[in-house]
């Protein structure tokens, strides 16, 4: 891995600082006072971060396919309840960006530590809180209410969550490396889905259907507050030291008003939106969607398929750690629409395969997995390139917001609803929808070009 020199002294080059004097003096003491952070520890503390919350995410998604159908919504049939788990699941996509913009204000006030410790401890305590639920025999309708609630918790305290370790690695990333070094944050997804589907998997091949409805579908929610704790304070290790401090400031990666941020960069918030929709939409579409059909209109064991799609999401990472080697050879920008290309193409195939035993779900699932990692571990970069300095640190977070509230929020309610009542070929169409946005908006996205 080609590394980020940190370290603030007169044999440094890669941070220069725009101005001398205090900047200048500031660095010396920083350096005098603290040890410098290695390139590595940054990396970790972004994948580590990312995986935390995307355990989070993925041990709610699984739940609304395996449990809440059954728990809190016994009065409709299988398919009925899960489309309405499926509604509550977009609920935290609704209310991230208004997470984003609370808690930023909350950074301005009272420092970036303050900000991620709430914003850690909320999706904690919204997540693990989960697991206290009483179900709709117990509680009735009230359930359902309690779930929403913390559903809308999860999402305000993901939108806290932004650090900005991403675009301090994008930023400071030797010119010919940006690819590699914008990968590392999507290295969180398959991650976190690895470990979600493993402990689901593990549940359900050892526990009776009694005994999982019951209590065992409770304990990977009580997991995810301990594992959110242990990403605090690996976070907390950067955030906290001057060092960290000083090359946000100097790359100007602070908050800044979002109404004078969305009139000056609204076209770039909506380009970056649109440039890895492709990615956000083939996101669900071989994670959650396809458990919900398996689970309404296959025989097949649901603890081998979560083993199938655990194996997939390790392809996933291979692809995203692949995908920065690609951006690199040949440019970001051709490779996501390269890659917008080939979801297009396996878009036209969801009938064949899914409809296709075993073998066709199987080819499905691993070259899904496949292709979005390769995706997806640029996406980060489509979303925050095109944002000069003193608007990145927002409009990367606003434009991750969006991104997921149009690619993703609704995939698996919109993806079981069409292909339910009207067949397969329609979520064909809704994945080709998505390819052809990101092929449109990366055709716009000269800014993007020129960066690479």
């Amino acid at each position: 891995m080609t590394s980020i020199h940190i370290q603030h002294s007169e044999h440094s080059a890669n941070f220069p600082s725009p101005s001398t004097g205090n900047d200048a003096r500031s660095s010396t003491s920083t350096k005098s006072d603290h040890p410098a952070i290695a390139p590595g520890e940054i990396a970790i503390g972004v994948v580590i971060g990312r995986a935390s919350e995307y355990f989070d995410f993925f041990v709610y998604a699984i739940a609304s396919v395996l449990v809440f159908p059954s728990v809190f919504f016994p009065f409709e049939s299988r398919l009925e309840g899960t489309l309405y788990a499926f509604v509550i699941f977009s609920f935290a996509f609704l209310a991230r960006p208004f997470g984003t913009v609370a808690f930023m204000a909350i950074q301005r006030y009272f420092g970036r530590e303050v900000k991620l410790t709430a914003a850690l401890f909320m999706l904690g305590i919204s997540t693990a809180g989960i697991a206290f639920l009483p179900t709709f025999e117990h509680l009735g309708f009230a359930s359902v209410v309690l779930l929403s609630l913390l559903r809308i918790g999860q999402g305000i305290a993901l939108g806290g969550t932004w650090d900005g370790l991403p675009s301090l690695l994008a930023l400071n990333a030797p010119a010919n490396r940006r690819g590699w070094y914008a990968m590392l944050g999507q290295l969180g997804a398959p991650v976190g889905f690895m470990i979600a589907g493993g402990l689901f998997a593990y549940l359900i091949a050892n526990l009776s259907t009694e005994d999982f409805l019951d209590w065992g579908w409770r304990y990977p929610f009580y997991c995810a507050f301990a594992i959110n704790v242990v990403a605090l304070f690996a976070r907390l290790r950067l955030v906290s030291t001057k060092e960290y401090a000083h090359l946000l400031d100097e790359k100007e990666l602070e908050p800044t008003n979002v109404a004078e941020m969305t009139k000056s960069q609204g076209s770039n918030v909506l380009i970056g939106a649109l440039a890895a929709l492709a990615s956000y939409a083939l996101f669900h579409l071989v994670t959650v969607f396809p458990l919900s059909w398996i689970t309404l209109y296959s025989t097949r064991s649901l603890s081998g398929f979560l083993v199938l799609q655990v194996i997939g999401a390790a392809l996933m990472a291979v692809g995203v750690i692949s995908s920065g080697l690609i951006a690199d050879r040949f440019g970001r920008r051709t490779t996501l629409g390269a890659l917008a290309l080939l979801i297009a193409v396996l878009s036209g195939f969801v009938p064949t395969l899914m409809d296709g035993g075993e073998l066709g779900q199987n080819i499905f699932i691993l070259v899904g997995f496949s292709l979005l990692g390769l995706s997806y571990g640029q996406a980060a970069g489509a979303v925050t390139a095109n944002f000069s300095a003193k608007y990145r640190y927002t409009g990367a977070a606003l434009t991750s917001d969006l991104s997921w509230l149009v690619g993703a929020g609704f995939a698996p309610l919109v993806a079981l609803g069409l292909s339910a009542h009207f067949g397969l070929a329609y979520v064909s169409l809704y994945l080709l929808s998505g390819a052809v946005c990101s092929l449109g908006a990366l055709s716009l996205n000269r800014k993007l070009e020129i960066r690479d």
